[in-house]
């Protein structure tokens, strides 16, 4: 697995925010192992931290804003993606005012900033969701949609359709975070033409000039409305040049406006909390339903955590098979109920059983609908569970194995023939005089079927 990242010293740059205009410094700091992305607000007493959560998110009209306790952070996304393209894990963003600088309205700045603070691994693994299902949002009111699918590494493409003539059908792909800094990190921010001129009358972009947005021209332009835009851009003079934009910008590409919406869902899916494999694909993005999919995405992720999902493949080798496993417990047919063994160490073991019709007990149990007894699930987690204690004794064959205890018994899904039992059972503490106590899972299908804490006592045979 890959370590974690974090910068190797801090580093600082400055500018406006873009709806504000306020002046704002921001601060790179490096971070501990598992500390994620998290803002600091230094204007505040007391130093208020915001993580890059998607729970804070309370807004996502011109840009992704979160607040926690009171405390705001706004646009967010353009510095949450320059971490994510240079793959820092763990970092501390100190802001002296609620939105970070909107510098050209890129990553590009931020990017520098952090590779001249320089990138350095840490001890801790990287923790990783490994997508394997396909997981999708859907908004029915704009017909946005947004989707992830199984992929050997985390890519994205946003395909954008804005419907007018100046800017239509764009597509944009990152095939690798390495291509970040080079493909996306540049791609500035957009807006067209009477969306600047709602925001200007409201007072909602005071830091923009044309430096930092590029303006698509999507109407006939007034003297009126040219009068505003010079005294709202401090220029003499303002033009529509013959792509459809304001000059004094120059595109960087011709599907810019394509990647700077890639770039917004990079920055906006960080918020997950949690690295993804997997290929993300966005059908007309926004900060609305990136964040939506993002909080179904950490829910999903969140529940896998919970159930402590495991991932095995269960057509290597065995460490033991049935007969291997009867050398060590004293079950026989019908009752030995773990056929494999295929995980051991010092505090885990993981067992299989394959459950079939042939099973004595579907005989009585429900035999016009056979689901497999609760009892007999926590029985067979228990026997996966006395391979790991009997491992703790140089002459198993000899000693037996009895219950004391059962605890937090669970039974989430119905077992059924055909199915395949994954169980997994960990050691809560060290064996001591005998007694050993496990928290013990059961799986069909990578979904938890049952749960319990067990505990058990080895006895030496008379």
């Amino acid at each position: 697995m890959a370590k974690q990242r974090t910068i190797s010293k801090e580093v600082s740059l400055q500018g406006v925010g873009l709806h504000t205009g306020n002046e704002v410094t921001l601060t790179f700091k490096p971070a501990q192992n598992n500390t994620g992305y998290c803002f600091v607000r230094t204007d505040i007493e007391g130093n208020p931290m915001v993580e890059a959560d998607v729970n804070y998110v309370v807004n996502t009209q011109r840009g992704t804003n979160l607040e926690k306790d009171g405390v705001t952070i706004q646009t967010s996304e353009h510095v949450l993606a320059a971490c994510v393209g240079l793959e820092i894990d763990n970092i501390i963003i100190e802001l002296d005012a609620a939105e970070p600088p909107i510098m050209d309205g890129s990553s590009k700045f931020f990017v520098k900033a952090l590779e001249e603070a320089g990138i350095e691994e840490q001890e801790c693994d990287r923790e990783e969701f490994v997508v394997t299902d396909v997981i999708r949002y859907h908004d029915e009111q704009s017909g946005s949609e947004i989707l992830v699918m199984p992929a050997d590494e985390y890519q994205v493409t946003a395909m954008v359709d804005f419907g007018t003539k100046v800017l239509g059908t764009q597509n944009a792909s990152l095939q690798k975070l390495s291509d970040f800094k080079s493909e996306i990190s540049n791609a500035r921010t957009f807006s067209f033409l009477h969306e600047l001129e709602t925001l200007l009358e409201h007072g909602l972009i005071k830091g923009g000039d044309l430096n930092n947005a590029i303006v698509y021209v999507d109407k006939e332009l007034s003297p009126e409305t040219m009068d505003k835009l010079r005294v709202a851009f401090k220029k003499d003079n303002i033009a529509v040049k013959p792509n459809g934009i304001l000059d004094n910008l120059t595109l960087h590409y011709p599907n810019e406006a394509a990647r700077h919406k890639l770039l917004d869902v990079i920055g906006d899916l960080a918020l997950v909390g949690t690295r993804i494999r997997g290929k993300v694909i966005a059908n007309k993005p926004g900060h609305y339903v990136n964040t939506q999919f993002a909080k179904k995405l950490s829910k999903i992720i969140k529940t896998e955590k919970r159930n402590n999902v495991p991932k095995y493949d269960l057509d290597k080798e065995p460490l033991m098979d049935v007969n291997e496993i009867m050398n060590i417990l004293p079950h026989r047919p019908p009752f030995i109920l773990v056929d494999k063994i295929i995980e051991l160490t010092s505090d885990t073991v993981v067992g299989v059983k394959n459950v079939t019709m042939n099973e004595p007990f579907f005989v009585g149990h429900f035999p016009g609908k056979p689901v497999m007894p609760g009892v007999l699930q926590v029985e067979a987690m228990a026997q996966t569970g006395g391979i790991l204690a009997l491992k703790s004794v140089p002459d198993p064959e000899n000693y037996l194995t009895f219950f004391m205890k059962i605890d937090n018994v669970k039974f989430k899904r119905q077992v059924v023939p055909g199915d395949t039992l994954v169980f997994k059972l960990e050691l809560l503490s060290p064996i001591r005089r005998g007694i050993c106590q496990m928290q013990g899972y059961a799986y069909v299908n990578g979904k938890l079927v049952t749960e319990a804490i067990l505990m058990a006592q080895i006895v030496k045979q008379k």
